[in-house]
């Protein structure tokens, strides 16, 4: 089972950005732990990052047929991206939304998802932790479909 995960705007940057909003862990720091998670999960991680929108839109609409399930922080994206929200419902691969901070607890524009409603679920507040729940929840929610 493989599952892809795509990191979007301005995640390359974690460590070093914000870092009392979204702590001290790197993209690659994530990357490492979701690799060991998917180990243990008996499952295959790809990740991507990319500040594109068209191009995590492109990723999205390949994924068919080739990813069993879509794990994704769409950082900004989150609450501007009508595009990423077609393509995940335009695919059938089912995909959990995550994020290192709290939204909700955040400035008022960031309250609310625009890509969340294409989810099957929506992890967010814990840091790595997010994306480590979020992926299990994503592979739980998988094998339930398949039986």
């Amino acid at each position: 089972m493989k599952i892809l995960v795509l990191h979007g705007p301005n995640l390359q940057l974690l460590g070093r950005r914000e870092p009392d909003v979204y702590g001290l862990v790197t993209l690659d720091g994530i990357t490492a732990a979701l690799e060991a998670k998917g180990v243990e999960l008996g499952v295959e991680i790809e990740s991507v990052q990319s500040n594109h929108e068209g191009e995590l839109v492109s990723l999205i609409g390949a994924s068919d047929g080739v990813y069993a399930g879509i794990l994704i922080n769409p950082a900004a994206y989150t609450h501007t991206s009508v595009a990423l929200f077609d393509a995940l419902r335009a695919v059938d691969v089912p995909a959990v939304e995550v994020h290192l901070s709290n939204t909700a607890a955040r400035e008022d524009f960031r309250h609310r998802s625009l890509t969340a409603p294409a989810c099957v679920g929506q992890i967010t507040g814990f840091g790595v932790e997010s994306y480590l729940l979020g992926l299990a929840g994503l592979i739980d929610f998988i094998k339930r479909e398949r039986s």
